[in-house]
């Protein structure tokens, strides 16, 4: 729910770009429509009642039993990206069903380029010659539980300056990017355009450099130690610690290795959540009917299995009462 109103906010931006949105999900179209008067969205939501289409494109998530009401049809969470043509550009999938994209990740993916804003929050470290940026980006700068965002780590370059990538001889430093924070945020991998060859005079190996603006980026969620929907959050900032070490060249000499730490000070924001009869405390919520569309949802699945689906909601609504941290609320 949390995405497509980000997605709504981010709208214009999406069709300053060209780019038009379309949402599928397996819910009613009774469903979709309230909840798109609620919310003013205005970009088309899609109803996929018995997971048709999102079968025909193979991505259901297989993880969620049959028994599992009212979650089983649900489709890996993720986002295509298609051209004029009709063919996938690119696509942006999670394994975890609690995790969406910023609309920033998909608006960079349509454009083949980060766009931090200006608003987003940093931390600048380098010199004149190297300057090193680590940006939180996505989400109007707020980190919010099950959404993915991005660290952007950007390095830009004066002119003849190049970094390395692996692999580089011995006595020399590949640039390495680390980003840690409290117990409950999570990152991956770093994610960077390709290198580029580089032969120098009297070196009998080929280095693999970046040279002028180079963005890695980093995704970053945060779990229910951080903020959850069930207890708040814990936290109303997230301090996220970004380790950088490089080493700049030149094609006569190269500087002495550097490494440093840039901390980027990110608020925790709510999530958008159902009204469902109880108090969420880490969410705002919705003022549609959620509980009569998913009393809908939940007979749907106990037709389907009966026995097995009502075994699953008495575990579901014990694990919900035990909270996040396994004990009664």
């Amino acid at each position: 729910m949390t995405q497509l109103v980000e997605l709504q906010r981010a709208l214009p931006r999406f069709e300053a770009a060209g780019v038009r949105l379309y949402a599928v999900s397996y819910d009613e179209v009774e469903a979709l429509a309230e909840f798109a008067r609620h919310h003013g969205i205005t970009y088309p939501l899609l109803s996929d009642r018995g997971s048709k289409v999102i079968d025909s494109y193979g991505i259901r998530n297989h993880f969620v039993g049959e028994h599992e009401v009212p979650y089983y049809g649900i489709p890996f969470p993720g986002t295509y990206l298609v051209d004029e043509r009709g063919h996938v550009a690119a696509k942006l999938f999670h394994r975890n069903l609690a995790h969406r994209e910023s609309a920033e990740a998909m608006l960079d993916g349509a454009l083949e380029s980060i766009l931090l804003g200006e608003d987003e929050p940093r931390a600048v470290g380098g010199d004149d010659d190297v300057r090193v940026t680590a940006a939180f980006h996505g989400g109007e700068g707020t980190l919010k539980p099950g959404l993915v965002r991005q660290i952007v780590v950007r390095f830009e370059l004066a002119p003849g300056l190049h970094v390395y990538g692996d692999p580089v001889p011995k006595g020399m430093v590949a640039t390495r990017i680390q980003v840690s924070g409290p117990p409950g945020l999570h990152a991956g991998e770093p994610v960077a355009r390709p290198t580029h060859p580089l032969s120098l005079p009297g070196l009998d190996f080929e280095l693999s450099v970046w040279d002028g603006q180079v963005d890695f980026a980093i995704p970053v969620w945060i779990d229910d130690r951080v903020a959850s929907l069930v207890t708040g959050a814990a936290l109303d900032e997230v301090p996220i610690e970004v380790r950088v070490d490089y080493q700049a060249c030149d094609d006569q000499c190269c500087r002495i290795p550097r490494g440093e730490t840039l901390t980027v000070r990110v608020p925790v924001a709510p999530l958008v959540g159902h009204h469902v009869g109880g108090k969420l405390d880490g969410a705002v919520a919705t003022t549609m009917r959620s509980r009569w569309f998913l009393i809908r949802m939940v007979a749907r699945g106990l037709w389907r299995s009966p026995l097995a689906g009502l075994r699953y909601l008495v575990r579901l609504g014990l694990d919900i009462w035990r909270g996040p941290a396994g004990r009664a609320r």
